[in-house]
């Protein structure tokens, strides 16, 4: 039995094991896509080189035996480069959206294809769940957002973009009329406070984020009652007021408190609030040339100087957004400030470094080619654009249920258990490094429960190898040579008639998304 070292820590393996399996047994994580225990080793996909001392450059994991005095790097600088240039040479030839255009215009970054998907399948509260997510307010939004969304529906371009404002109304409306409105579990107290200033959007977002973490809240705000601009700036018959007092009463249910007519620097100063609390949020909305200096506060050229990412002034424990840091006047961009500063508050409050919210890691198609758009089609409800009957009315559910399956999908079936996206964050990998002509889009739909996309294939062999195991009559194989090899059913065959019996095999070891159910869970889960 052959004693090997990985990673200095000595181990031993039967004969015949891999390096994979060595470093299993160690416990070490090496990335591996194209590998699946039980079959042939392809070593295509190079996620899993390793460097072996005395062997001339890399070799992958899956398919080196291990040998009996082998000492192995399996996490240096030269592996972890080697393998992040695999990834983006995979991506070079990948395509397909992670998330759907939609959700990646969103300021907020709502699920905005599941909230979609929840609400075809009936589903209105777990599609409220995955709205507040991200949305403190979203009755409000669907009132007066300029719907940024709408403009990267890809819909747009053929019959008109799938009315998403309206459907993320429809669900808050439904929510908010029920006997028990939707409301988030909350953490534990953590023992911390913290003020915000201003109870416009940014601030009853962050409060409503901040609550869930188990922080306490008070909003101070110079008006009487809270709401900000939305209830002083926002005409009633754009913004009726129950609706607005409605969500601010689910704020409210939360923990979070409300304290009126105070105003920072008059009836309290920034120092007390900094004595008195464990972090501040000032989100005051438009501030005034002068006012921030007057509060202790760096000016930047939009309002209060902050990081951006992190939403952090230039006091420690004092963060800013909204507004007060920008120019836009957007209350959709002023719900995500406080969504993501409260990420910042909390980093902050539980002793971690301040960071922000992660970023996940996305590719993008980009502009489609003349006639792509039928690509998408191919799996979407080909009617016309809903219009509710009167002016300023909602969706009726009717309404509702056709204007959901209106969506195209665009979004990854697989962005949760696509290995390529995993890795590609973990390894700071970029889409655009090896640039190049892309190919077209498409899907094949005709498998009653499942749809390819070619796109996303990388090539790995695994589902040849399983449908042949499986004793498919025509199976899988590969067609074509060098770059251009594509995974198929021989003699240009369908995918139905090639996967009789092993459809859902072959998308669980699918590394990609390139393999995935037309239907399955991802009306409950998230992203």
């Amino acid at each position: 039995m052959p004693k090997l070292v990985i990673d200095n820590r000595e181990v031993e393996v039967e004969n015949g094991s891999t390096v994979l399996d060595a470093a299993e047994k160690l416990g070490i994580e090496i990335p591996t896509m194209c590998f699946l225990k039980g079959y042939k080793a392809s070593t295509s996909c190079m996620a899993c080189v390793v460097k072996v001392e005395g062997v001339d450059g890399l070799v992958p994991a899956c398919g080196t035996i291990a040998e009996d005095g082998m000492s192995v790097q399996s996490d240096s600088e030269q592996v972890r480069d080697a393998r992040k240039a695999a990834l983006e040479l995979l991506l070079s030839d990948h395509v397909g959206d992670c998330v759907g255009p939609c959700q990646a215009i969103c300021p907020a970054g709502m699920n905005i294809p599941l909230m979609i998907r929840q609400i075809a399948a009936g589903k209105l509260r777990e599609a409220i769940a995955t709205v507040k997510r991200d949305i403190a307010l979203p009755a409000v939004l669907g009132r007066i957002c300029p719907k940024p969304c709408e403009r990267g529906c890809r819909r747009g371009a053929l019959d008109g973009a799938v009315s998403i404002c309206l459907l993320k109304r429809y669900v808050a409306d439904i929510d908010l009329q029920s006997a028990k409105p939707y409301l988030p579990s909350c953490k534990p107290a953590q023992n911390k406070r913290v003020v915000i200033v201003g109870a416009g959007p940014a601030g009853l977002a962050a409060a409503y984020y901040l609550r869930q973490q188990g922080y306490e809240c008070t909003l101070l705000d110079e008006h009487e009652e809270p709401g900000g601009m939305l209830r002083y700036g926002v005409p009633e018959e754009e913004l009726e007021r129950d609706v607005l007092d409605k969500e601010i009463a689910s704020i409210e249910k939360l923990g979070a408190k409300f304290q009126g007519r105070t105003r920072i620097d008059t009836e309290v100063s920034m120092e007390k609030l900094r004595r008195d609390y464990d972090a501040v949020f000032v989100a005051v909305g438009e501030i005034k040339a002068g006012v921030p200096e007057s509060i202790g506060l760096e000016a930047g050229p939009n309002g209060i100087a902050i990081d951006g990412k992190t939403y952090q002034t230039n006091l420690p424990g004092v963060f800013a957004g909204g507004d007060a840091v920008r120019k836009r006047r957007s209350t959709v961009r002023a719900v995500a400030d406080g969504k993501e500063a409260a990420v910042s508050i909390g980093q902050y409050l539980s002793g971690e470094e301040v960071t922000g919210p992660d970023k996940e890691f996305n590719t993008r198609i980009g502009k489609l080619e003349d006639g792509e758009i039928e690509g998408f089609m191919a799996y979407a409800d080909r009617a016309a654009r809903v219009t509710p009957s009167q002016k300023g009315d909602g969706f009726t559910d009717e309404q509702a249920r056709a204007e959901a399956v209106r969506c195209l999908h665009c979004d990854c079936r697989k962005a949760q258990g696509c290995k390529l996206r995993q890795y590609a964050q973990d390894y700071g990998a970029k889409p655009g490094r090896y640039k190049g002509r892309r190919r077209l889009f498409v899907q094949q739909v005709q498998h009653p429960d499942i749809i390819y996309e070619s796109g996303k294939c990388i090539d790995c062999g695994l589902c040849i190898q399983i449908a042949a195991k499986a004793g498919e009559k025509l199976g899988l194989t590969f067609i074509g040579r060098g770059f251009d090899v594509r995974m198929a059913v021989p003699f240009e065959r369908s995918m139905a008639e090639g996967l009789e019996n092993a459809a859902g095999q072959c998308v669980a070891a699918c590394p990609t998304g390139a393999l995935a159910f037309k239907e399955n869970s991802e009306t409950t889960s998230q992203k």
